[in-house]
């Protein structure tokens, strides 16, 4: 079809020479009528909205690249750490790589590395950005299937950054895994890592006794940052000048030893505040040959903090560190979702947390042996306070123990997942519903890493209740598999990991939140108004 011409028949530039015009006042003068006119015309004749177009304030579309960032792997002379990578199914973008490279400081000036196929079987992309990088540790070949890989040996391994673009980008999960041997140290840790922020809140560190725990930074940035810790204990803020002000280059991981920093204080909260750019934060703790893990960072201070993957059986033990970072004192309801819905636990039905201090509470059989999750609301509406909390969980066998930390956690409106997960009933799944209405959940296994076909089961949750059930294993399972938990109907739903894997008669174990992915982000809806110009 004949494209339709724009006839400007008629139209005369004005004679400038006649109105006495300046040179700059002329061409001033012309511009303004070629505006005029283009504008005139952008009036008349609006564009047309493609098919298909939204109306409304505002839309939907799945995000298009999601970095994450994981610590140093901090696993002595006998530990090995395996990094997973795995982005659900189900996205509508296309293209685009899942990768994760060691942090390293680059030569800004240096040419960027050649890329790479993202996998040895993959054709390579004619389009450099759906090809990962020649340096990736580790690289997914596909959507829905997980792949994984070691980091670095030793302690002078450093942190890494993983990046999915494209289709790799909604729901992208990395995860960090450490066995250890060694009596010091000893335990499985493990961790869900998270984007590079300015803030991170940590409850449960400790330097008494055998601790000896650990603050990972990692700036994975291309500019320069300046950290801040600032810490709390159970008689208030704790000065300590030789944690402020820490700079971290670009490309640098730093592992700060808390014993070095403060002596004999049993129950910590801290917090990491990037004053300048932004880093990658996690905090380790390791109790001798009583276990080890990465201490999650806490959901930001709130009034309410729900604490998902509790479960505490015979051999089992929990202790709550509670911090109240701000300038009021927290007066606390505590309750316990069990397999009917919340309750109050005889004898811990409230906490008191005194302004800027952390207070401590043992929790023995607090669960009953059942599973399930940690509320920690206002005992008062009107009175809230916002507080951050921890639960360390000890698990002995045979004279033997392994510890984990649960963190309060934001709970899945839609989906998450985790890329680590291991078969045979290794992997736990805690699902406790935090709204006032039933939920039912989608819990999919995916294909395995080296082979095996993904499997789904769905789950109805009381209100209020918990349930536990053992990951569905795919069949044909080789390999590890990613897990995906998703909302059908119903409210939200808080949900954690347990994996277990014993060895050398410790009962080895980690547990790690599931948080909602955040894979699509809301657009505004904008209609072109050329007029906004002329204003």
């Amino acid at each position: 079809m004949k494209k339709p011409t724009l006839k400007t028949t008629g139209l005369k530039a004005p004679d400038l020479k006649a109105l006495g015009g300046s040179r700059t006042g002329s061409s001033l003068l012309a511009g303004a009528v070629v505006l005029g006119v283009v504008f005139g015309i952008a009036e008349l004749r609006p564009p047309v909205d493609p098919a298909g177009a939204v109306t409304g304030s505002a839309t939907s579309t799945q995000v298009e690249r999601t970095v994450k960032v994981c610590p140093q792997p901090v696993q002595g002379l006998t530990g090995t750490t395996q990094l997973s990578l795995f982005t659900p199914p189900g996205g509508s973008a296309t293209g685009g790589y899942g990768a994760l490279l060691d942090v390293a400081p680059r030569n800004p000036a240096a040419a960027p590395p050649p890329a790479a196929p993202a996998s040895p079987s993959a054709a390579p992309s004619t389009n450099p950005a759906d090809t990962a990088p020649s340096d990736a540790r580790v690289a997914l070949a596909k959507v829905g299937t997980p792949v994984a890989g070691p980091a670095l040996n030793g302690d002078t391994a450093p942190g890494t950054i993983a990046t999915g673009t494209g289709g790799y980008a909604p729901g992208f999960a990395v995860g960090q895994t450490t066995t250890v041997t060694d009596q010091q140290g000893l335990g499985l840790s493990g961790i869900d890592c998270t984007p590079s922020d300015t803030s991170f809140w940590f409850s449960g560190a400790s330097t008494a006794g055998d601790r000896v725990d650990y603050v990972s930074l990692v700036n994975a940035e291309s500019t320069g940052a300046v950290v801040d810790l600032k810490f709390y204990g159970d008689k208030g803020p704790i000065e300590v000048e030789a944690a402020d002000g820490l700079t971290l280059a670009p490309g640098t991981s730093q592992a700060l030893r808390l014993p070095s920093l403060i002596k004999d204080q049993k129950d910590l909260a801290i917090h990491v505040v990037a004053r300048s750019g932004r880093v990658g934060a996690g905090l380790h703790a390791a109790d001798g040959n009583k276990g080890a893990d990465w201490v999650p960072a806490s959901a930001a201070p709130a009034a309410t903090q729900v604490i998902p993957g509790l479960m505490i059986g015979e051999g089992n033990a929990a202790r709550l560190v509670v911090a109240a970072p701000g300038d009021d004192d927290a007066d606390l309801k505590v309750q316990v979702s069990g397999k009917n819905g919340w309750f109050t636990p005889a004898g811990f039905e409230t906490v008191h947390v005194k302004a800027g201090m952390v207070t401590a509470v043992d929790l023995d059989k607090i669960t009953r042996g059942e599973p399930g999750a940690l509320r920690l609301s206002p005992s008062d509406p009107a009175h809230p306070t916002p507080i951050v909390a921890t639960v360390r969980v000890d698990r002995t066998q045979n004279g033997k123990s392994d510890a984990a930390w649960l963190t309060g956690a934001t709970p899945i409106t839609k989906r998450g997942s985790l890329a680590d997960n291991r078969g045979g009933g290794a992997s736990t799944v805690f699902l406790t519903a935090t709204g006032e209405a039933a939920t039912k959940v989608r819990v999919t296994s995916s294909a395995g890493s080296a082979g095996g076909t993904p499997t789904s089961k769905d789950v109805d949750i009381p209100p209020g209740a918990t349930v536990s059930l053992p990951a569905p294993d795919p069949a044909g399972l080789n390999g590890t598999f990613g897990l995906t938990v998703e909302t059908v109907a119903g409210g939200p739903v808080a949900a954690a990991r347990m994996l277990l894997l014993p060895l050398k008669d410790v009962p080895m174990f980690t547990i790690q939140s599931i948080r909602d992915d955040h894979s699509t982000v809301s657009v505004p809806h904008a209609d072109p108004d050329p007029a906004v110009l002329l204003r």
